[in-house]
């Protein structure tokens, strides 16, 4: 691996932006490092440092940095829809975009899968075997959260066409469309008390942070300490005066929260958050020249999303070889709890490296196999299966693989949905996909999810 990291460090072409490359790393890297910092694991169940310690709550506005891996996404995106449409200026409106579903699609959807389908087959074996209890149940229901984000990731994968033209025709314009329909849902959320109109800012805040991305593409972002601050400004005065909480991110037993569904306190953190990135872009540059730092880039982006995947699983392996071994779990913030934490740390590292190194070659991209490309009805099929993937994996996120045996379901808005039916879905929309974009001829990215 390190040779080919080597030369693919080397190949890299001049004009490539690196910072992007580094923030996608970056953020996905602290996403992680939060879940194995926040996690209050004692025998009896697991809590979140953030409700242990309100004082820590804070620091979510600095650690909450998906809405930066959003805005990183609509960037790659832009340009890799444009280079595509220029590759194949004589394909049809249905071929580009499967073909592009495809390309973009399959670094998520192959690691996925293949997670899933482990953590499946391993739930339903412990079940069979009368297993479920403790921290093995709360392992099967919380390792599949994280995949909330590859759904929303998806969303905007299949919406990038649309409106990247809404963009091109309107620019800023674009953004402020988005925002303003965050603006009404919260409106009718919080004054109007409409049910379930909160779960439309699931689109609307993320849509709006992807447009960034566009907007960084074309280099309309010439003002980022104004969108800093005024995202800044505008989240505080949200969350000192609105009924927003403090966190940034998802507490225990709270009756509102800024992620789930994502509210305009987090759109405002995430316009701060880019602008913040932003100012910082010429420094990274210069640190990214050097072959060490950026070699070093280039191999994490190769394994990112496994890594990802799987970090959940470390944690909670290394949770439950501690117990095994009937080593103390200090009660969490004490002095003790907060000792080991770099052991925890460490070690929850070490074994995602060891699942990385077993799983990464799925994260690898394959080429297009030969086929008809630009069939007829190739991109409603693929968006329909793109949808199928969608609620499929954002279901399994909210249900996890606890109680297969029993049918337990969780709402996807209103709508019950079980683990099997939540994989099933998953796997015929990402077949869908496949079929859909076969024979375009197209590869998918080496670094870019």
């Amino acid at each position: 691996m390190g040779s080919s990291v080597r030369e693919l460090a080397g190949a890299t072409p001049a004009t490539r932006d690196r910072y992007v490359d580094l923030l996608r790393v970056a953020s996905l890297g602290a996403v992680v490092l939060g879940h194995w910092l926040m996690a209050a694991v004692t025998p009896d169940g697991i809590g979140n440092l953030l409700a242990v310690v309100p004082a820590l709550q804070p620091l979510t506005w600095l650690l909450q940095v998906m809405p930066v891996f959003f805005f990183v996404g609509g960037f790659s995106h832009a340009l890799s829809y444009r280079s595509l449409l220029r590759k194949r200026p004589e394909g049809t409106a249905d071929s580009v975009y499967s073909a592009f579903l495809r390309a973009r699609l399959q670094r998520l959807l192959r690691p996925t899968t293949v997670f899933v389908l482990v953590w499946g087959a391993a739930a339903l074996l412990v079940q069979l075997l009368g297993g479920g209890g403790g921290l093995t149940g709360v392992t099967l229901r919380m390792v599949t959260q994280p995949l909330w984000f590859i759904g929303i990731y998806l969303a905007m994968v299949a919406f990038t066409p649309p409106l990247l033209r809404l963009h091109e025709r309107c620019g800023w314009g674009a953004f402020a469309g988005l925002a303003g329909a965050a603006v009404a849902v919260d409106v009718l959320r919080f004054a109007g008390g409409v049910p379930y109109v909160e779960f439309l800012n699931f689109a609307f805040v993320w849509l709006a942070v992807h447009q960034l991305g566009f907007l960084r593409a074309d280099g309309r972002i010439r003002r980022p300490a104004l969108l800093a601050g005024a995202g800044l400004v505008t989240a505080g005065a949200l969350v000192a005066f609105g009924p927003y909480p403090l966190s940034m991110v998802g507490m225990p037993g709270e009756k509102v929260s800024n992620m789930a569904p994502p509210t305009l306190a987090l759109l405002a953190h995430g316009l701060w958050l880019v602008g913040a990135v932003e100012l910082l872009r010429a420094p990274a540059a210069r640190l990214l020249e050097r072959p060490r730092v950026w070699r070093t880039v280039v191999a994490a982006n190769g394994v990112a999303m496994t890594a990802f995947l799987w970090h959940l699983t470390a944690m909670f392996g290394v949770y439950g070889a501690l117990l095994a071994l009937d080593v103390e779990l200090p009660a969490p913030a004490s002095a003790a709890w907060w000792a080991q934490v770099p052991l925890r740390i460490a070690l929850a590292a070490a074994l995602t490296a060891g699942l990385v190194a077993a799983f990464r070659t799925f994260e690898r991209p394959v080429p297009a196999a030969p086929g008809a490309a630009g069939a007829t009805g190739a991109g409603p099929l693929a968006a329909l299966g793109a949808t199928l993937c969608l609620l499929g994996v954002l279901g399994l996120s909210m249900v996890g693989f606890g109680g297969l045996l029993d049918g337990r379901t969780a709402l996807l808005i209103a709508i019950p949905v079980s683990a099997p039916a939540a994989v099933a879905m998953t796997l015929g929309g990402w077949l869908l996909v496949e079929r859909a974009g076969r024979g375009t001829g197209v590869r998918a990215g080496i670094q870019r999810p």
